[in-house]
């Protein structure tokens, strides 16, 4: 099986409005078995994002290699399929001819058509090929996104909160939507976000990153079967040690004052 990911001693500096260096990543280290599916999870701004986009060859990283199998990534390539927080079609194309797009791009659009119909069927959208993104929800859109990402027959998915702009319900009805994804297909995905519950209810692996500069704080192996309950008492288990260590769960302490 193909889509292994290995991160070797990663860094990544900025700089910022004012010309002063940002470090975001530092000698971080990471490996992602092929067919997985892992979780980034850690504080605000520490560098989740950075990382996935260096993963993808859109930024690559100043130090350090990653790997995609044996191939050291220098710059984006198909192999690798992005789906961003929001949806980012193109409102002048309609649906199909988003999710065709890098297809038309690379010139193989009329060998791939039945690709482009199958991903269609896949993420629930038959019928609207022909809509444009304004005419459809958010939901709708994000599913869009996916198959434009998944068309291409990537051997990782990347997964930049994709959820996070969604309701509560159509959120919980999309996770199990890319599971069924994942499920059907020899495919890595490596997901940011910022949701504990959702990390322990889709990974096999959740890597907790530390505050920016970031390193790797732990990697938590969720041990659940599949499909998982989120109210089982082990699901709560893992939800309440990631909680943990971010140093977030609720801690009783006593009052200041009594009234």
């Amino acid at each position: 099986m193909v889509g292994r990911i290995k991160i070797e001693n990663v860094g990544k500096t900025f700089e910022n409005a004012d010309g002063e260096e940002l470090r975001v990543l530092n000698d971080l280290s990471l490996e992602i078995e092929a067919g997985s599916f892992v979780s980034l999870i850690g504080p605000s701004g520490c560098g989740k994002t950075t990382l996935l986009r260096a993963i993808a060859g859109l930024n690559p990283a100043d130090e350090g290699k990653i790997y995609l199998d044996d191939e050291v990534v220098t710059k984006p390539g198909h192999e690798r399929g992005f789906a961003f927080q929001q949806s980012n079609l193109y409102p002048w194309l309609s649906i199909e001819k988003n999710i065709s797009f890098g297809l038309r791009a690379r010139g193989i659009y009329k060998d791939k058509k039945e690709d482009v119909k199958h991903y269609i069927d896949m993420v629930g959208l038959n019928g609207f090929e022909k809509s444009f993104p304004h005419q459809l929800s958010g939901g709708m859109n994000q599913r869009a996104s996916l198959a434009r990402a998944l068309v291409g027959h990537p051997k990782v998915l990347l997964l930049d909160e994709p959820l996070g702009a969604l309701d509560a319900f159509t959120r919980m009805n999309m996770q199990d939507e890319i599971l069924k994804i994942w499920n059907g297909g020899e495919i890595t995905m490596i997901m940011v976000t910022h949701d504990v519950d959702e990390a322990v209810y889709m990974s096999d692996k959740v890597v907790v990153m530390t505050p920016r500069p970031a390193k790797i704080e732990q990697i938590i192996d969720i041990k659940l079967a599949r499909p998982r309950a989120r109210q089982d008492y082990d699901f709560l288990k893992y939800r309440t040690k990631i909680l943990e260590i971010l140093n977030f769960a609720g801690q009783k302490n006593e009052p200041e004052y009594y009234l």
